[in-house]
């Protein structure tokens, strides 16, 4: 079975975002993977990384302590052995 690119495009499209998100992702690496993380960086700091900046400094209380991030970090690394 083959699929015009058309059908390809509208069946991934169908695909909840976050799966859409990773394999549009693994599309883009089979294509040049140093130009796919290039645009995945780019995309994630315009998107994701610009609202979360917009949102902390809309409402600074937002903000999580340095400590407790790594307390995080550390408690999940812990975890994986």
């Amino acid at each position: 079975m083959s699929l015009s690119e058309s059908e390809f495009y509208e069946a991934g499209m169908s695909l909840p975002p976050d799966v859409r998100k990773h394999v549009a992702l693994r599309l883009l690496e089979s294509v040049d993977p140093d130009e796919a993380f290039g645009q995945a960086a780019e995309a994630w700091l315009r998107t994701e990384a610009a609202a979360a900046y917009d949102a902390l400094k809309a409402d600074p209380s937002r903000a999580i302590p340095v400590e407790d991030v790594r307390d995080r970090f550390e408690a999940k690394w812990a975890a994986r052995s």
